[in-house]
């Protein structure tokens, strides 16, 4: 470490050295210039402001000082954000989610009394029927009022009713749904845990109350009929409330009407097919953050039907001029538990088309 009298940046090179140099004390350097505390006015300056001969130069600013100073401010901001945030939010373990219970299903076929009315055009027909005041498609499905309930919020019931909505309309009123040719516009709202049902439903389909296709969507037997008119008439109300802090419940009731022709034809009389399906909807957060549901019931009744056709896997309605005969549905076997039983319907005289 150099004397009092020593430059900053130490001895200059090629400069006299030694304790005995007579010079060192009043020979600087340019860098003990510059490090110098005090600074002497020039006379131009003295003379214009009365200043004393010299002026105090402000202190050399470290930069490794300043870096450091920053540094320790934002340690400091960062621990006490920490903290914060810790106190505010303690961590907890996550809870495990839920198993998603199977869907239970029922399919009811609704059996005519007598022969079923037809026309030779769909709208005489909805005129005459009692769907005469039915909307057209998701139109025929309005949103209910809904508020917030004491776990779930506005937005979070709005979404529960939009979504509940959409597996309605994706598969009661999707063309390529109704004709067999898809599932995967309804299949896709589906919780994940629930699609393992779901496809082997298609895949081995049956009548085991767990396992039909038409108690997902409604599916028409392509060979023997086809939409007359794409304009279907729909009447459906939907329900929203909480059944628990973690689940939210949506119920379904929808009327669907479907115009239908003979398969293969070009024309030829039309007829009217009824769905009703009454569905029960479960949501937890997990489902309506990224937009799915839970089908926890679904009881759907189609006529004019015959008991004795299996609808299982497709529902194959009567069409116009055809009677249900003295057809009976297969009989149940009560010692097979996984098994449901086989119910079949009379459709009311005045839910058919007055022609």
């Amino acid at each position: 470490m150099g004397g009092p009298g020593d430059p900053p940046e130490g001895t200059p090179e090629g400069g006299p050295g030694g304790a005995e140099d007579e010079y060192r004390s009043v020979v600087f350097d340019e860098s003990f210039v510059r490090a110098a505390r005090l600074q002497e006015y020039s006379a131009r300056e003295r003379m214009a402001d009365h200043a004393p001969a010299v002026r105090r130069r402000p202190p050399l600013r470290r930069g490794l000082t300043r870096q450091a100073l920053i540094l320790l401010v934002l340690i400091a901001l960062a621990f006490g954000t920490a903290v914060y945030m810790g106190v505010r939010h303690p961590y907890s373990a996550p809870q495990a989610r839920r198993s998603v219970a199977p869907l239970r299903m029922s399919v009811v076929p609704l059996a005519p009394q007598g022969a079923v009315p037809g026309a030779a055009d769909a709208e005489y027909l909805y005129r005459h029927s009692p769907a005469a005041g039915f909307e057209v498609g998701a139109e025929g499905i309005p949103m209910p009022v809904y508020r917030a309930t004491a776990h779930f919020s506005e937005s979070q019931v709005e979404a529960a009713l939009i979504i509940a909505r959409n597996y309605l309309v994706r598969s009661s009123l999707y063309p390529e749904v109704l004709t067999g040719r898809q599932v995967h516009p309804a299949r896709s709202l589906l919780d994940p845990d629930q699609l393992d049902q779901f496809d082997q439903s298609f895949d081995h389909p049956a009548a085991d109350g767990r396992h039909a296709p038409t108690g997902w969507l409604v599916r028409l037997d392509p060979s023997q009929v086809r939409l007359a008119d794409d304009q279907i008439r729909v009447q459906g109300t939907l329900q929203a409330a909480e059944t628990d802090s973690a689940t939210l419940e949506v119920g379904t009731d929808a009327l669907f009407v479907y115009a239908l022709r003979r398969a293969g034809t070009a024309g030829g009389p039309v007829s009217l097919l009824t769905v009703r399906r009454e569905m029960t909807f479960r949501f937890d957060g997990d489902d309506l953050r990224v937009g799915q549901v839970q089908l926890a019931t679904s009881a759907t009744q189609a006529g004019p039907l015959s008991c004795a056709q299996d609808a299982t896997s497709y529902l194959r309605p009567l069409l116009s001029g055809q009677t249900a005969r003295d057809g009976r549905p297969a009989g149940t076997d009560p010692y097979a538990m996984d098994s449901a039983p086989a119910v079949c319907g009379t459709l009311a005289a005045g839910a058919q088309p007055k022609v």
